[in-house]
């Protein structure tokens, strides 16, 4: 009779965290191909909300060479019709900047594949007699929070996306009309004692214009770092590289294919937590891979704005048709001024995790999400309009009350 393996009890949170290190995450443009069709399923999710907050959207596009093609599940009004859809799409193209010979917004070949939602699913999620409405599916979900920077995010992801974020701004003002859409930023930092403490390399390739040289581009992009990085962190010249391969014109979903949902760790924490391996972008907030991944971000994010932890990790897990989580987890990481068992009793006090209640909370049905498309879903300033609204430190009194 074979012997039984011997199975290791050790909580997460008691293992050993590195304490100096080097870590990289990167960041992509709105009009990098994958974030080309993020952005197309979530302008097509806001127009289902706007016309109807109840409507389901799970919208997948497809870029290359002079097509786009949008594909998935919808149910909504009759007033969003595939000419609307259509013309979303071409809008969304149109704001990112695509107007080349290969990828151009008026001239791209559009192909309309949505159909309707499968019953089977809709009876999971809707709520009917004394059923409460149910997950979309089942899956993990994971939120995360440090001290890092202001925002409480960690930092490569941060200043990778705020990197391309202000090289975007002035692309579209005019300022940098010498750059294309298409680009993307990986930042390495040198950590010690478990604090980032400068930049070992910084890379960033963007799209440009013809005749433009390697060196050219570099000056371009160069004040753009030094502004985002902290003063003393930048990296030697040795180790700033702009546009390795030397030449970057062709661009775009004419350079590569996109597909929606294949910047997962680009739109989270850049690698720096767990994630559970659902995509955001083409899904309403049914779907607890988005809804429930903002609602861990914003339990973390108010764990440690309220001082209980200087790092935190949720994780939530649900089955599709049922409406309450089937765990929760926290983790602090050895940095918390409270035990997470409380933490966890605390949280199911303060915030109904439901998906109706999650929606509510967070007041999540509404067309908000084109602008999460890209430069990451978390770290941004909440809206007037209810965008970033899980960005908010507002649950920190009720957790401080609740403990």
């Amino acid at each position: 009779m074979m012997a039984r393996p011997k199975i290791m009890n050790t909580p997460l949170t008691q293992t050993s965290e590195l304490k100096d290190f080097i870590f990289a995450s990167e960041s992509v443009a709105e009009g990098h191909p994958d974030k080309v069709c993020d952005r197309v399923s979530d302008a097509v999710v806001d127009l289902f909300l706007a016309a109807d907050p109840q409507a389901r959207v799970a919208c997948e596009t497809l870029a290359t060479t002079d097509t786009l093609i949008i594909a998935g599940e919808c149910r909504g009004p009759a007033s969003v019709t595939k000419e609307k859809i259509i013309e979303t799409a071409r809008n969304a193209v149109k704001e990112i900047g695509y107007e080349q010979q290969g990828f151009h917004w008026k001239t791209m070949n559009v192909q309309y594949l949505l159909h309707q939602q499968s019953a089977d699913i809709a009876q999971g999620v809707d709520a009917a007699g004394a059923k409460d409405e149910g997950a979309g599916d089942q899956g993990i979900m994971f939120g995360y929070a440090c001290r890092e920077t202001d925002e409480l995010m960690p930092a490569p992801i941060f200043y990778s996306h705020k990197i391309l974020r202000l090289l975007a701004e002035d692309r579209h003002s005019g300022k940098l009309s010498m750059l294309g859409p298409d680009a993307k930023s990986q930042v390495s930092l040198e950590y010690r004692d478990g604090k980032p403490v400068r930049a070992t390399s910084v890379v960033v390739s963007t799209q440009h214009a013809d005749g433009l040289s390697q060196k050219d581009v570099k000056e371009i992009v160069r004040p753009y770092v030094m502004d985002v990085l902290p003063d003393g962190w930048m990296c030697d010249e040795a180790e700033f590289y702009v546009n390795p391969t030397g030449r970057f014109v062709i661009g775009g979903p004419d350079g590569d294919c996109g597909l929606t949902g294949r910047k997962i760790i680009v739109d989270t924490y850049g690698g720096a937590a767990p994630h559970g391996g659902g995509a955001f972008s083409g899904k309403d907030p049914t779907k607890v891979d988005r809804s429930a991944a903002y609602a861990a971000r914003y339990l973390a994010k108010n764990i440690v704005s309220a001082g209980f932890a200087d790092r935190c990790t949720i994780q939530l897990s649900y089955a599709i048709g049922v409406s309450k989580p089937l765990s929760v987890y926290v983790n602090t990481h050895g940095t918390g001024e409270v035990d997470e068992m409380e933490l966890v009793k605390a949280i199911s006090k303060t915030m109904d995790l439901s998906p109706r209640g999650i929606r509510t909370h967070l007041q999540l049905n509404k067309p908000i999400y084109k602008k999460t498309s890209s430069y990451g879903h978390f770290g941004r300033a909440p809206e007037a309009d209810g965008s970033f609204s899980w960005e908010k430190c507002d649950l920190a009194e009720a957790l401080k009350k609740a403990l």
